[in-house]
């Protein structure tokens, strides 16, 4: 009885996908509305209202920021949060899908998505502004060799079976790159008990036929009233990664693998940059500043400014004030905010470091 249980479960687990894996050597196609490229990506909404498609807006920014940059948490920068809350302004487009898809008890779900695609010009600037690391494009694609026990002995999950590995594959894309199912023929479902021994050099010799030689071994099975999942990803015959996950939920097990081989192909790949406007301490002449009135409001709004650190008067006359500030995104950066601020605005002329309050 038991093992029927459990075998039930597993046959709902398999169907939890609803759309074709991506597959070594395979794309995907269709009509619907899909975030594909560095510069689109999809997020979740509770309506099609203003307030939640900004929200969007911001969510999915940061989601191209972090596939781009492999930053877990690009908002934390100094700067990223301002720009983010105006993530509608980098918007080229969006369109919204609706999916279905079931529970973990096997019942049906309904949810809305939202793609959203960016101006590429505007996003480079940003990441060079901040100066974010850059994961250069084209990404490797891993090819995962994935066995799951459900009581019965492991089994391979092929091409054939790619709704099993849904929740991987499709963490895989969130995280800015895609993974790759074997076909599934006879000589690769034996090497389920490779999998399951963590013989790496025995899967690698089978993947040959693959590119890139990247592989990430996983093997899912029950532990007490969860899952467990030990993953092993390995490059041209180095292991770079090992990891397990226990979750009550199969797919969340399962998803962190892609996390996993993010975080390695990030340490290998991606490359700091510098600046375009690094921080630093900067001496600006604000000028327009008539009286205490004006003093007092030009120093608060500073002070309470996310990209400046420190404000340190230096001097003032002729309704001017000469103050030193620490400008965490350098003066270009600061400048480029005062835009939409309205408080500031750079005088004309040459000199970058003169403004007059308005």
């Amino acid at each position: 009885m038991m093992r029927l249980v459990i075998q039930s479960a597993l046959a709902l687990f398999l169907t939890l996908g609803m759309l074709p894996a991506l597959a070594q050597r395979h794309s995907e196609s269709g009509a619907r509305a899909r975030g594909q490229g560095a510069y689109q990506a999809e997020v979740t909404v509770r309506s099609q209202s203003e307030n939640e498609r900004n929200g969007g807006f911001a969510r999915a920014l940061s989601q191209v920021l972090a596939n781009m940059s492999g930053d877990r948490n690009p908002g934390a920068r100094p700067g990223m949060s301002e720009e983010l809350r105006r993530a509608r302004e980098y918007v080229e487009g969006y369109d919204y899908r609706q999916d279905e898809g079931r529970s973990a008890s096997g019942a049906p779900t309904f949810s809305t998505t939202m793609v959203v695609r960016f101006h590429p010009d505007k996003v480079d600037e940003l990441v060079r502004m901040v100066g974010l690391p850059v994961w250069p494009s084209p990404r490797p694609k891993p090819v995962l060799w994935l066995a799951i026990d459900d009581g019965s002995g492991p089994r391979l999950v092929g091409l054939q079976q790619n709704n099993a590995a849904r929740s991987i594959l499709d963490r895989a894309r969130a995280r800015g790159y895609a993974l790759g199912l074997p076909a599934g023929n006879a000589a690769e479902q034996a090497m389920a008990g490779a999998i399951w021994r963590g013989d790496t050099a025995a899967v690698a010799r089978t993947s040959r036929a693959y590119a890139p030689p990247m592989q990430l071994l996983g093997k899912l099975y029950r532990a007490g009233n969860g899952w467990r999942a030990d993953w092993i990803f390995v490059d041209d015959g180095k292991v770079l990664a090992r990891t397990s996950s226990n979750d009550g939920d199969a797919r969340r097990a399962m998803a962190a693998g892609a996390d996993m081989v993010a975080n390695a192909l990030i340490r290998k790949y991606a490359r700091a940059t510098a600046p375009a406007s690094p921080p630093g301490d900067f001496t600006l002449t604000i000028g327009g500043v008539k009286d205490a009135h004006d003093y007092l409001r030009l120093i608060g709004w500073l002070e309470g400014h996310a990209l400046v650190g420190s404000v340190v008067p230096v001097s003032a006359g002729d309704n001017a004030l000469v103050l030193r500030l620490h400008l965490k995104t350098g003066l270009a950066g600061f400048t480029r905010a005062l835009g939409r601020d309205g408080v500031l605005v750079q005088a004309e002329g040459e000199d970058k470091t003169q403004f007059v309050l308005r």
